[in-house]
């Protein structure tokens, strides 16, 4: 049994994700009773509203926070404890930071960066700080995962900017995601102060094998110093996966770990046109930081988008991995 001490930090603002307005759609999370009516049946065990809150916080609740279930579960079992669970700002207002305080006796962190850009969530000096404190240590590992940023049209010329929602949209094929659903502000934040800035680039929609399950990945098993890949041969097939961009120094840092080819039947993606395949799992180079630092998508430790199996035994090599001093 493995003794390690897990922290999953899901990086949003609960008042800044509930509060967002139901008459816009873009930039945030669906209702409760907006999931229940674009996937019924899917969530009709959510439809008693006394039982269950209708709202985006009954969103976040029921069906956001119980992706990650599986891993919680999987990695109490490993490790004979409760893995600590903790969200950025509570209900009541409350902050939560990601500081040494937060971090004390924590050895494998997973920063769960699913907060819109809209609420702003950005990493303090404190905290970048604390970050560095915590990679300072050989045994550490870190994970900093954002998820997709769709329907971003910054820069584009006002007559092409619906053209190019459009194509992204069509390529996920997800009618749940609205034009633009941007997400990761405190993973990017995090990143960029540790000196190694990543952008969470579009919504990829991942290949599959001939029988629909996820097609494998590329990794480079030179590069996987901590095993954390060994026996692991796919990721999901969640339908809108980032490109994690590497920017500025973060090229010289950071190694590209593990690709995911793209699903080059679906609509055409302008990412899609360049290259088949995305880049989705980083690691830091051994000169970087003395502990170990990944980037990945968030539902890298979701249970709901198919390859199971092989995160489970990701998940385990993650919470198992040999002690280093």
């Amino acid at each position: 049994m493995s003794d390690r001490k897990v922290l999953v930090y899901y990086a949003w603002s609960r008042p800044g994700e509930r509060g967002a307005p139901l008459h816009v759609i873009e930039d945030r999370f669906p209702a409760l009773f907006e999931s229940r009516r674009m996937g019924f049946p899917r969530f009709h065990e959510y439809a008693d509203p006394v039982r269950f809150d209708q709202s985006i916080a009954g969103f976040l609740d029921h069906i956001m926070k119980r992706n990650f279930t599986a891993f919680v579960d999987l990695a109490t079992a490993l490790t004979g404890q409760p893995v600590t669970e903790i969200e950025r700002v509570a209900d009541d207002g409350t902050l939560t930071p990601l500081d040494a305080r937060t971090l004390a006796g924590v050895d494998t962190l997973i920063v769960i960066s699913f907060d819109s850009l809209r609420t702003g969530q950005c990493a303090s000096s404190a905290e970048i700080e604390a970050m560095r404190a915590f990679l300072a240590q050989p045994d550490h590992l870190a994970f900093i995962c954002p998820h997709h940023d769709i329907g971003d049209v910054e820069g584009i010329d006002e007559d092409d900017r619906l053209r190019r929602q459009l194509a992204e949209f069509d390529h996920h094929g997800d009618r749940n995601i609205p034009p633009r659903q941007q997400f990761g502000g405190l993973a990017r934040s995090l990143l960029a102060g540790l000196g190694v800035p990543v952008e969470n680039r579009f919504g990829l929609r991942p290949a599959a094998a001939a029988d629909g399950s996820p097609s494998p990945v590329e990794a480079d098993a030179n590069l996987d110093r901590l095993g954390i890949l060994h026996n692991v041969t796919t990721f999901n097939l969640h339908p809108h996966l980032p490109q994690l961009e590497r920017l500025g120094d973060a090229a010289h840092r950071l190694d590209v770990l593990a690709r995911q080819h793209i699903d080059l039947a679906a609509p055409p993606h302008p990412f899609a046109l360049e290259r088949p395949t995305f880049d989705a799992l980083l690691q830091s180079r051994p000169d970087a930081f003395a502990g170990t630092l990944l980037v990945s998508d968030t539902t890298l430790w979701s249970s709901t988008a198919g390859g199971v199996e092989s995160l489970r035994q990701l998940w385990t090599n993650v919470v198992q991995r040999p002690s280093r001093s």
